[in-house]
């Protein structure tokens, strides 16, 4: 591009009718611009000394009012002669180009030339005069010539106003400056703070990516007039050098990211919308460059973020319109300003429009106008979406009114289906209380199996023991008898006392009268041992069944347990119970129900012992009873098939079972649950499977309950 640059001042130079020799600046009183009359030199190394270059014959003239100098790693000298025809001798050269790393002004006095240096990366407070163009003095005598040298450098793109004139003239044409700019300023000002406050009371979120975007949009203006530089960062110019690139970063993705919200791209131009993250990306990118220090990369990257940028709204604007959004014509008249502004401005720098109080500010004024049409097209767009709102509130009040006559239409309907369902829903109610009630009394009926089952076994075999006992008591009663009728024969006899006696002992030893006296003591123990059983297990029938206690009173609770083991007596097999009771005190409760929670409980412990061990030995089951003051704790543990997780949370549901069909109701453990939780009790389960199964029930000693 540098290279283009020179080669089209060269050929302009060789049609210009003045390009064979420097045109001398002839001043007579009135700021001028010195641009075509000023020779230019590039030191690709820079590595040129004054000596060198008053030397040079490579000095290329200018031809255009403002010299642009491109993005160039390279040092130039600008050269200029000049007249002074006025009536002072003190003048002034003001370049307003703030960003330049590196301005010297070399200028003859006393016959050698002296130089005075200027850096944006320098402090503003070192500098002569407190502004920040850069400004030099020139002392020149009436009717004398002088020729100058500038040296200039930047990371930037150098344009290069030369204005030369006396310090009043300047320093007019400068406060001229701070005036407008001053007024720019201000607009920025009341626009972010005007929209900042209607965001407060809106939250519609495109006010707050427009203030985002007015604001960086302002500090790359004044950043790029060095205003941030002379109020800002004066004291730390590292941070304006990073702020030529961040601002306008930061402006071109609040842009981006306010044209997507306020013109809602994602459904309105969903296929644009997905182009948006390429510009966010290379004005991120440019941020991260200048913050790396790589600085004329960053620069690039800003240009062509930024024709990225333009392009992509201009055709999503363009494409919204067509689709008769009004808020987005205004966008496209306020961007279009915006654009011709910077098209102007670009050709100012360009030579192609003169350099004047006009084109200098062509920028400002578009984004003035910019930033305004901008504020008026949000508060049209809350117009829209209000005109919008009134219209989706009147066909929202219309459906309403459909519906109402739809629904009280319906309304009939649905009663009488509404009966008819509540109908049914009720006698499926009944049938299913009449099948609760029915599995319920089958619960009882098996548990009434259960204990017929047990007692008729347990009592069985001593009654049989008893009755096996009769036979041979009754036999030996007759022989007692036949022996007692034999002595009366031998005592009325006429036989001598000693034939009597010899009779009667033969007749003793005959019948084995000394064993049958045994006998007799042994089948009447053994009458009395099966009558006394059958008395315990009666007694144990009536605490496992309390038949004669229906209220709530004191029982012990090891009684209970050991009234469901005579129960289940039978169902042992090899089973080894071992009991581990405390001595724990009476418990409040209904004996019977706790009871009949004792018994499903161990019933469950026999079948898991043996479905893990059949019909052999090693089975146990372990009854641990124990107080802690206030509560008795029941342990009843086995060494069974164990339970699984899953099964755990379903084992207290009712109807749930694990047995086969035929072997339960699935009631038995939410019966039991239901019984301890209406004492006011718990019931926990400790269990894995093939460890066996551990249930703790937890009772509370005194008890204020009542079960129906």
């Amino acid at each position: 591009m540098k290279k283009l640059f020179f080669i089209f001042l060269t050929i302009q130079a060789l049609f210009a009718a003045k390009a064979a020799a420097q045109a001398t600046v002839v001043f007579s009183g009135q700021n001028i611009i010195i641009g075509k009359s000023i020779s230019i030199l590039e030191d690709s190394k820079n590595e040129y000394d004054l000596q060198t270059v008053v030397k040079s014959a490579k000095f290329i003239p200018s031809v255009i009012e403002t010299p642009n100098l491109q993005l160039s790693k390279s040092s130039f000298w600008l050269k200029f002669s000049m007249r002074n025809e006025s009536s002072s001798d003190r003048l002034m050269l003001s370049l307003e180009y703030p960003t330049l790393t590196v301005c010297d002004f070399y200028y003859p006095e006393n016959g050698h030339y002296l130089v005075q240096k200027l850096s944006d990366t320098a402090l503003f407070s070192q500098r002569k005069y407190q502004h920040q163009n850069f400004l030099f003095d020139i002392r020149l005598a009436k009717d004398s010539t002088a020729t100058y040298y500038l040296r200039v450098k930047s990371s930037e793109e150098m344009v290069l106003p030369l204005i030369v004139g006396t310090p009043a003239h300047i320093a007019e044409s400068l406060l001229r400056a701070n005036i407008l700019w001053g007024i720019f300023i201000g607009i920025i000002v009341v626009m972010v703070a005007y929209n900042f406050f209607i965001y407060l009371f809106t939250r519609d979120r495109s006010y707050i990516f427009y203030v985002l975007y007015v604001t960086f949009i302002g500090l790359t203006q004044t950043t790029l007039s060095g205003y941030t530089y002379h109020y800002l960062f004066g004291g730390a110019p590292a941070l304006f050098h990073k702020g030529i690139i961040i601002f306008p970063a930061l402006a071109g993705i609040s842009a981006m990211i306010f044209v997507m919200v306020f013109l809602n791209t994602r459904q309105r131009t969903p296929l644009l919308n997905k182009l948006f993250p390429i510009p966010i990306l290379l004005y991120s990118s440019a941020i991260v460059l200048r913050l790396a220090g790589v600085d004329q990369l960053s620069y690039r990257m800003i240009d062509i973020s930024a024709l990225s940028t333009t392009a992509l709204i201009y055709a999503v604007a363009v494409k919204i319109s067509l689709q008769k959004y009004r808020p987005a014509r205004y966008f496209l008249i306020a961007w279009t300003i915006f654009f011709a502004g910077i098209i102007m401005f670009t050709l100012r720098n360009l030579g192609v429009l003169p350099y004047n109080a006009f084109t200098n500010y062509t920028m400002e004024s578009g984004i003035t106008v910019e930033v305004t049409l901008l504020s008026i097209a949000l508060a049209d767009r809350i117009n829209v979406l209000k005109k919008e709102k009134e219209m989706s509130q009147a066909e929202a009040l219309k459906a309403a009114q459909e519906n109402e006559q739809i629904i009280r239409e319906q309304n009939a309907l649905l009663e009488v289906r509404v009966a008819e369902r509540t109908s049914a829903l009720n006698t499926a109610l009944e049938d299913l209380k009449q099948a609760e009630t029915q599995l319920i009394e089958s619960e009882k009926m098996a548990s009434l199996g259960l204990l017929t089952a047990g007692i008729a076994h347990e009592i069985n075999n001593p009654i049989n023991f008893v009755t096996s006992n009769v036979s041979p008591l009754r036999r030996d009663i007759n022989m007692i008898f036949d022996a007692m009728s034999f002595m009366e024969e031998v005592a009325v006899s006429e036989k001598s006392n000693g034939e009597k006696k010899a009779q009667l002992a033969d007749y003793k030893e005959d019948q084995d009268i000394d064993y049958l006296q045994t006998e007799i003591t042994h089948l009447l123990n053994g009458i009395y041992n099966g009558a006394s059983r059958t008395a315990d297990i009666v007694k144990g029938l009536r605490i496992f069944s309390r038949l004669d206690e229906d209220d709530l009173k004191p029982a012990d609770l090891n009684e209970g347990i050991d009234s469901s083991m005579i129960i289940l007596n039978n169902q042992l097999g090899k089973i080894e119970v071992i009991r581990q009771y405390g001595e724990i005190p009476l418990v409040e409760c209904y004996p019977g129900k706790l009871n009949q929670v004792f018994l499903n409980i161990l019933s469950n412990a026999i079948y898991a012992v043996h479905k893990l061990f059949g019909d052999s030995s090693g089975g146990q089951i372990n009854i641990t009873t124990s107080t802690d003051g206030n509560n008795v704790k029941i342990r009843i543990k086995d060494n069974g098939i164990g339970i699984d997780e899953q099964t755990q949370r379903k084992v207290f549901d009712p109807f749930f079972t694990t047995k086969g069909v035929g072997e339960g109701t699935g009631l038995g453990m939410s019966v039991a649950y239901n019984t301890i939780k209406k004492h006011n009790g718990s019931i926990k389960i400790n269990s894995a499977p093939g460890e066996g199964a551990e249930f703790i029930l937890t009772l509370p000693i005194h008890n204020d309950v009542k079960i129906n």
